[in-house]
């Protein structure tokens, strides 16, 4: 019985992950804990709720943030930017709001979609309408009416 649980401590060591760290190309693990001083760090939280920080190191990352409990239930509303320059050298900037509606990132560099690439027919505007027209009388009770079974279609 000793054997199977000596055996099975074994197995379990054995399986564990081995980490290890690789440097990117052309650096050394030495290089990559460079200490960056730290410029400025202000920080003001009031008794309301209400807060303000900015952040900027030597190595060009700034950072700052205000928010306030002015959302659903005293919920935190806040604004702010980042920055910091890309490996590539691109400055890189990004102003947000966090609300209700969620993280609402702006910059530059954040990708867009591409716009519709044609315009809808027209008889594909027409079937919509019909369908939300056929919807609205429904939710009115007005049931006078069958659902129809091929929306657009003359009857």
């Amino acid at each position: 019985m000793k054997f199977v649980i000596l055996a099975a401590l074994a197995s379990v060591a054995l399986a564990a992950p081995q980490y290890s760290y690789d440097a990117p190309a052309g650096r050394s693990s030495a290089d990559s804990s460079e200490e960056v001083a730290i410029l400025r760090d202000d920080r003001v939280h009031e008794d309301d709720g209400k807060y303000n920080f900015d952040f900027e190191s030597e190595n060009g990352i700034r950072f700052s943030e205000s928010g306030s409990p002015d959302g659903d239930e005293d919920a935190i509303v806040s604004a702010g930017q980042y920055s910091y320059t890309a490996p590539d050298g691109t400055n890189v900037v990004v102003k947000y709001v966090a609300d209700e509606n969620g993280f609402q990132p702006q910059s530059d560099l954040l990708p867009v979609a591409p716009e519709f690439p044609h315009p809808i027919p027209q008889f594909v505007l027409d079937q919509i309408a019909f369908a939300a027209e056929e919807d609205a009388r429904r939710a009115r009770g007005d049931s006078r009416e069958a659902p129809s079974r091929s929306y657009g279609a003359p009857q």
